[in-house]
């Protein structure tokens, strides 16, 4: 449920032409003055397999202050795959993905941010974590295609086949979007001299998927009071 506005403030980010149109009233500044967007990603990445370079995107998932002016939801983050390094046997897992740029109907803006460790848990109607993806054990792999595999069974179909009656629909719990971030579970950031941010995971690949709301953020993240 993506109707509220999060605050937050950058020294030095310039928002292109076209108004901002926005109706939510601005909110107070982020004490850390780092500039966060909870994004999802458009594609998925995975660390090892998807190649330095590649290009990404991110959809901004709710509506974010950014001096004085709304960039709205749904805005499209585009940037690439700055390091990507699958867990070897002695070396940890590395995904680092930089955002040079956000667009949206009526504006633009050029940004330097990045993905951080931190993540908006899905939670159903009842309060319920749905543990998308990184909260998971190291174990159970996300496929990306609406509920984890039955290691189980041979065979998985994550929604109703065609051989299924066409007026049913899977049997699943609305959901919606924590107001809180969290860590994710096993994964540490780290920071270089040029500010840039990476992932690094010693117990598994790095993975994102389609449906988990990322932080993308212009510096180091730090804990909510």
């Amino acid at each position: 449920m993506w109707t509220r506005t999060m605050a937050v403030s950058i020294l030095g980010l310039y928002v292109g032409c076209g108004t901002l149109q926005g109706q939510q009233k601005p909110a107070a500044a982020s004490p850390s003055g780092v500039l966060e967007f909870p994004v999802v990603m458009q594609q998925s990445v995975n660390a090892g397999k998807t190649p330095v370079g590649t290009k990404v995107q991110a959809r901004l998932e709710f509506a974010t202050l950014v001096d004085g002016n709304v960039i709205p939801r749904n805005a499209v983050f585009s940037g690439e795959v700055i390091e990507s390094t699958a867990k070897a046997k002695t070396e940890p897992s590395r995904l680092a993905i930089r955002m040079d740029s956000v667009q949206w109907k009526s504006g633009s803006a050029s940004v330097k941010v990045y993905l951080t460790a931190w993540y908006y848990p899905a939670i159903d109607e009842m309060g319920q974590d749905l543990q998308y993806g990184p909260q998971q054990g190291a174990k159970r792999t996300w496929n990306g295609q609406g509920q984890y595999p039955d290691t189980t069974t041979k065979v998985y179909k994550p929604f109703p086949g065609s051989e299924s009656d066409k007026g049913s629909v899977p049997d699943t719990p609305a959901s919606a979007t924590s107001n809180h971030r969290v860590l994710m579970k096993d994964v540490e950031a780290t920071s270089a001299s040029d500010g840039s941010l990476a992932l690094v995971s010693k117990h598994a690949n790095l993975k994102l998927d389609k449906l988990t709301t990322y932080v993308l953020a212009s510096g180091d993240v730090l804990p909510t009071k």
